[in-house]
């Protein structure tokens, strides 16, 4: 991994434990980390192998994601502003989550490089993952499921938020009210 990669990911570690005070959910919130690791992708990803048990390890790493990312979203508290607008507060456990999701494709990274290479090439060989792409397309699409998840599980949350008080209290006249 390069200081870009390192980069990104310090970013989206950021985006989350920025969320640990309340914050508005807007487009802005959401979509940022999609944006940022769909710029990853472009700038890492040069093809998705399909031979040998490529899939199913791009399978098994996005269903990780996808769990990460919806326990995150799980984890995070939200109510809406009186303003109308959905308010999240990432708790422990999102943070931890988000954390752990970043980390642990950061190590993979990391010691791939600097003494685990021959143990991934042996583990490929018997588990018939073909190449070192598969390992970098299977890192980006749990990368992509995780954020996306987070996303929509977030939004669908936030579409359910009931409305706040004072804008579900019928106005009425000043005179009516004396």
């Amino acid at each position: 991994m390069n200081a870009t990669g390192y980069i990104i990911n310090a970013i989206l570690v950021l985006l989350v434990l920025r969320q640990i005070r309340e914050s508005r959910l807007d487009l802005i919130s959401l979509v940022l980390p999609v944006a940022l690791v769909a710029g990853a992708a472009a700038y890492y990803l040069r093809a998705v192998p399909t031979a040998g048990n490529d899939i199913a390890l791009d399978l098994t790493l996005a269903a990780t994601g996808a769990a990460l990312g919806i326990g995150c979203a799980m984890a995070t508290r939200m109510r809406r502003g009186g303003d109308g607008v959905a308010l999240a507060r990432a708790g422990g456990v999102a943070a931890v989550l988000w954390v752990a999701g970043i980390g642990s494709r950061m190590a993979f990274a990391f010691f791939s490089g600097h003494g685990a290479g021959p143990a991934i090439a042996r583990f490929s060989a018997v588990h018939s993952i073909t190449s070192a792409d598969a390992w970098v397309a299977a890192l980006v699409i749990m990368a992509l499921t995780e954020v996306t998840a987070r996303l929509v599980v977030l939004r669908l949350h936030a579409r359910k938020l009931p409305v706040a008080a004072a804008e579900a209290a019928p106005r009425t006249p000043a005179r009516a009210q004396a």
